[in-house]
């Protein structure tokens, strides 16, 4: 007879006969043992191997990014509509606005609609947000005007000369715009 025990994951084969000398059946039944323990064995071994294999794929996607994030000193608070300031009418009209990213990450402005004078119109766009955003403005009839470089943390400005009439700012950063990080700008 033949008997098969496991002990700290290994099995182990031992062949126990009532008579002296081992029978045919227990030597077939001792070599069927032995194979299905090494068999047995064999499977846990390539099931490690493939275990090995997603590790170290797993290890080789970190990020290899050095990049820090840092806060700033000194908050402003946050702005819930643009203003227009007008400057000396000798010189022309211009208008300042402000305009700011969604500090939370979200695809939006602080405001869909802005408004200023004809003339030198400055936009001083601020970007506290973890996405990289910019600002663009958009004649009527689509063709972009001008932009500010798509950045992230800190404020960029955009100053254009607009004539009277209705204009887009938006977002050109893939997906922002048609996530609605858009609004409309008329200028008087």
């Amino acid at each position: 007879m033949v008997r098969a025990t496991r002990r700290r994951g290994k099995v182990r084969v031992r062949a126990v006969s009532l008579t002296a000398t081992p029978t045919l059946e227990d030597r077939t039944l001792r070599t069927l043992a032995a194979a299905q323990a090494a068999a047995a064995g064999g499977r846990r071994r390539w099931l490690v191997l493939p275990m090995l294999i997603g590790l170290v794929a797993l290890a080789g996607c970190g990020s290899s990014s050095n990049s820090t994030t840092t806060k700033e000193a000194t908050t402003t608070p946050a702005t819930t509509s643009a203003t227009t300031t007008p400057a000396a009418p000798a010189s022309g009209a211009s208008s300042a606005l402000k305009l700011e990213a969604a500090k939370s990450g979200q695809l939006e402005y602080n405001t869909k609609s802005l408004t200023a004078k004809a003339g030198k119109v400055t936009i001083e766009m601020t970007n506290m947000a973890p996405l990289a955003h910019n600002v663009s403005i958009e004649s009527s009839s689509g063709k972009v005007l001008g932009a500010t470089p798509t950045f992230q943390g800190g404020t960029k400005t955009l100053s254009l000369e607009l004539k009277a009439g209705t204009y887009k700012f938006f977002c050109s950063v893939p997906g922002h715009r048609q996530a609605g990080m858009e609004g409309t700008l008329t200028v008087q």
